[in-house]
């Protein structure tokens, strides 16, 4: 009599264990976002690849904008925002998807407003993009996908690593001679290939402006270029073309890489870390 008993209380125990696992994952699979509303060209990409479509609300007005939007063709159909935060508050998303960039009044209103807002800046280096990845796959009830596109960048970073065989210098030259700081995921990944990152040698560790004398006169062995700088269109594309710089850095000392690829961090980075690769071993043979 008291075996059966104690086997009733187990069953029972048993019984209300499944029920709490139960009622923990209907909690959990209920505050998953279903209205998830993106106001930035960078979290577009991130929810494009991470959500279900059927969660996206709407995407950033750039969401569609092929020169700059490395998923264009998969943001066709959905609805587009105008950014404001009237607009996105009448449309009463679950989840406000922002940049840390010239949001901060929309942030301030909507989480005024009690609505969840989640800010991801720009990658400081790919473990930040790793982090923002796991971040926004688990809020949107997707870690597996979160960890996909991970392992997609992980194993481009393995196909790349020291292909260049000697520490040859590259310089990221952007329009109007801009030059970025030494420490980003671009330049992250060039290191990695084996290049020496060649802002050291013009004094712009903390990026800046590098002038055309300054570059004719140390020249890097590479420079790494917007696809679109091959047609001069205004000032800012100009330079490309100017022969001073077609003689210390010719084109095929020239590695262009498209600015969807590299405009944001996500899933356009290991389509770039690929692509540079291929243009790195071409240029090295």
């Amino acid at each position: 009599m008291m075996l059966h008993r104690h086997a009733s209380s187990g069953a029972a125990l048993a019984l209300l264990t499944c029920l709490a696992a139960f009622v923990t994952g209907a909690v959990q699979a209920q505050s998953w976002p279903s209205r998830v509303a993106s106001l930035n060209l960078c979290t577009d990409q991130l929810v494009l690849t991470l959500a279900d479509r059927s969660q996206i609300l709407s995407l950033s007005r750039l969401a569609r904008d092929t020169s700059i939007s490395f998923l264009a063709d998969q943001a066709a159909g959905l609805p587009m925002n105008d950014g404001s935060a009237e607009t996105i508050l009448f449309d009463r998303p679950d989840l406000v998807l922002t940049g840390t960039y010239g949001h901060q009044e929309q942030i301030a209103l909507l989480k005024g407003q009690a609505l969840e807002v989640l800010s991801l800046g720009p990658w400081a280096d790919l473990e930040d993009g790793r982090g923002q990845i796991r971040t926004l796959a688990r809020r949107l009830g997707h870690p597996d996908r979160g960890e996909t596109l991970i392992a997609r960048i992980d194993a481009a970073l393995e196909r790349a690593r020291g292909i260049v065989p000697v520490r040859r210098s590259i310089l990221v030259y952007e329009r109007g001679g801009w030059v970025m700081a030494l420490h980003s995921p671009l330049n992250e990944i060039l290191v990695h290939m084996g290049f020496r990152l060649h802002q050291e040698a013009l004094g712009l560790g903390q990026g800046g402006v590098a002038r055309l004398e300054t570059i004719v006169t140390m020249p890097p062995d590479f420079m790494l270029v917007d696809a679109a700088s091959s047609q001069a269109v205004d000032n800012g594309t100009a330079l490309f073309a100017h022969p001073a710089l077609a003689g210390a850095v010719p084109l095929e000392q020239r590695l262009a890489l498209p600015g969807q690829l590299t405009i944001c961090g996500g899933p356009s980075t290991p389509v770039a870390i690929d692509m540079l690769s291929a243009a790195v071993q071409a240029r090295l043979r």
